[in-house]
């Protein structure tokens, strides 16, 4: 079992360091477009929009990577003074209510969305924004994501059950 959550947990945190360099990819784009607007008065709608979408894709490539590391966002005062096996019952109990319902929730009504964003070719609204399919890409992370989180809540269950019964780490 814990063969199983390890190597699904270092999926996400490969795909999560891949996002990271998003990042830096931002803080480039983003200095080339000050320079253009205020050292050359120009400026680039795609350059703009292109930041909006590394961001865009880098929170939602992250969040698996962000629930293996365990830094989402949970009481810590109670949690930090919990027992191990107190924990693994939070941890089963909040995956199996809360984050694989919200996921399989999310990748049920982004299927269509997603769909229909290939299907009718689509592109930037703005004259100059982003051509297809980069728009269609970014929408396609939407499910994506719902499934590393769902690899990374099956990681977490398979954790909490060992730990539940007495497997060691």
């Amino acid at each position: 079992m814990r063969t199983l959550a390890n190597r699904i947990t270092r999926l996400n945190r490969a795909v999560g360091l891949a996002a990271a360099w998003l990042a830096l990819a931002m803080v480039l784009v983003t200095t080339l477009v000050v320079v253009q607007r205020y050292w050359f008065a120009s400026g680039s709608i795609r350059l703009q929009e292109s930041i909006t979408v590394m961001h865009g894709v880098m929170f939602m490539l992250a969040a698996a990577y962000t629930l293996a590391a365990g830094d989402h966002v949970r009481v810590d005062v109670f949690y930090s003074r919990m027992t191990p096996r107190q924990r693994a019952w939070v941890n089963l109990l909040g995956t199996l209510v809360l984050l694989l319902p919200f996921c399989g929730f999310l990748l049920v009504v982004s299927t269509d969305y997603v769909a229909t964003s290939w299907q009718i070719r689509e592109a930037s609204q703005e004259a100059g924004g982003l051509p297809y399919p980069l728009p269609a890409l970014v929408k396609s992370c939407i499910p994506l994501t719902a499934g590393l989180l769902m690899l990374q809540g099956l990681a977490l269950l398979l954790d909490s059950v060992a730990t539940l019964r007495g497997v060691p780490e």
